[in-house]
């Protein structure tokens, strides 16, 4: 037997195969059109999504040589805060997703700002008030859609995050499809109560999402239904939203354990416990996992928007590169940056500061600055955005990074991953599954269905496979820290 994961994510969606052993079997992978429609908008199209959801499975599973009752469970994972609406009985969606990255709700986010300022809501939620969460985008469209919040009210749109939209249609669709989420991608909507782990009644009345459209939350870890087409007869057992996989990918069980993944964004997380730790310093407090009836489990998070994206963008908007790996090269056709620093705030900037004003900037260009250059600031751009995260969570926590587990694309950058370990002055260190997010989906539900045993079980499947130790001097790390804050701030105030 096998554990299938769906990976939901912002450039493609995934389908993997794992054996107990946690190694890959098979995987099938297939992109979907990312969609501008102005500046600051990001689409997605869900039925292209779910097309592709589909596909992926069937391939997947071929690959493997397996059919769907080898699969003793699907997990699925999913691009967190990226938001559907749609009919409950023809399960179009009303409206392209809205995705994590958009920042068309900056208006009703000042509006409702305008009362408590931006940290508002954070007591109850974690969270600060920010274009990057789901529950404005959903009253973006009950607000702009004609007859819409009407039909909402009365329960016949229904909401829902990536992973909700996929599983209903996995379970069947308007024949009966499952409307539920889990702990982890509710706790990204600014709806939910972190305490009582519930959509919270004040929260929906200050946002304006009615209760009627809304999915059931559940553990990340338990049977929600079976699968039909491709996935016929499996027990789908598992809900993690990206991040928050690949925390429990990573074997992250343990407080005080954290990882690092680079990919569209960058997303550190730091498990907490049981314990609701608020942040003082910019960062997210979040739910980790659930695992059935157990307590839940919170971590710290520090969310980058643009990691690998600034990568894509240098590759289709400037055509530096032809593919996201030649930058590598290119970065390492110098021996530094030159002087040159890049701040994506394309969608504004994420953790600690959480300035939707800010823009993109490329600071201490001269004449002697070339495209080398400009491809090394793009990769330290990461690893500094990665520094601040990381001195926030020291600050929030109290605890002392010995080391960092990474995962995502970016990962097989070698230079990146040196300077990664440069910056933070702590070994970087990369597991022998890289894949860690869809691993955790996996995880979560072969956990449910008795395919893995418990905890212990998934840590001995963690291994190392590359581990890269801090070489820079620490008066030079210094100094370049002290340039690159002062390119961040250059971004604010732009719009």
């Amino acid at each position: 037997m096998h554990v299938g994961a769906l990976d939901q994510g912002t450039t493609s969606t995934r389908f993997m195969v794992f054996d107990h052993a946690g190694r890959i079997v098979a995987m099938a992978q297939e992109e979907h059109q990312q969609i501008f429609p102005q500046p600051g908008w990001v689409e997605h199209d869900p039925q292209e999504i779910w097309i592709r959801a589909e596909s992926v499975i069937e391939h997947g599973l071929n690959q493997a040589g397996i059919g769907a009752s080898e699969l003793a469970a699907i997990g699925i994972t999913n691009q967190r805060e990226t938001t559907v609406l749609w009919d409950r009985t023809t399960g179009e969606a009303v409206h392209n997703a809205i995705v994590w990255q958009d920042t068309r709700t900056a208006d009703l986010i000042t509006e409702l700002s305008a009362d408590g300022g931006q940290d508002r809501f954070r007591e109850k939620t974690g969270l600060p008030l920010a274009t990057y969460f789901a529950g404005p985008k959903a009253r973006w469209m009950l607000d702009r859609v004609e007859g819409l919040a009407a039909r909402a009210d009365s329960g016949d749109i229904l909401f829902g995050t990536m992973d909700c939209f996929v599983l209903w249609h996995l379970t069947g669709g308007p024949a009966g499809g499952v409307h539920v989420t889990d702990v982890t991608n509710a706790s990204r909507t600014l709806l939910m109560d972190l305490a009582t782990l519930d959509w919270d009644d004040d929260l929906l009345g200050a946002i304006g999402v009615p209760r009627a459209m809304l999915p059931e939350i559940h553990s990340s870890s338990e049977v929600y239904g079976e699968g039909v087409g491709p996935a016929l007869g499996v027990p789908v057992a598992g809900i993690l939203g990206d991040q928050q996989a690949a925390l429990f990918g990573q074997a992250c069980y343990d407080v005080g354990e954290a990882k690092n993944t680079y990919g569209t964004g960058c997303f550190m997380l730091l498990n907490t416990g049981e314990e609701l730790v608020p942040s003082v310093s910019g960062l997210l407090t979040t739910v980790g996992y659930r695992l059935g009836d157990a307590p839940a489990v919170y971590a710290l998070e520090g969310s980058i928007a643009i990691a690998g994206a600034l990568v894509q963008w240098l590759r289709d908007n400037l055509g530096l590169i032809e593919s996201a790996p030649d930058i590598e090269a290119l970065a390492a056709s110098v021996d530094d940056n030159g002087g040159v620093y890049f701040v994506p705030a394309f969608s504004g900037l994420f953790a600690p500061y959480w300035r939707s004003d800010a823009r993109g900037v490329i600071a201490g260009l001269t004449r002697y600055a070339n495209k080398g250059h400009i491809a090394r600031a793009v990769l330290e751009a990461t690893a500094w955005q990665t520094r601040e995260v990381l001195d926030a969570m020291r600050a929030d926590s109290g605890v002392d990074l010995t080391s960092l587990k990474v995962d995502g694309g970016m990962v097989h950058n070698q230079l990146l991953m040196q300077f990664q370990a440069d910056v933070l002055g702590v070994p970087v260190i990369r597991p022998t599954v890289s894949e860690t997010t869809a691993l955790g989906a996996a995880y979560a539900a072969g956990l449910a269905t008795g395919f893995w045993d418990g905890l212990d079980d998934l840590r001995g499947n963690w291994g190392e496979a590359t581990r890269w130790e801090p070489a820079m001097d620490e008066t030079d790390r210094d100094r370049e820290y002290a340039a690159w804050k002062k390119a961040v701030t250059r971004t604010f105030d732009w719009v």
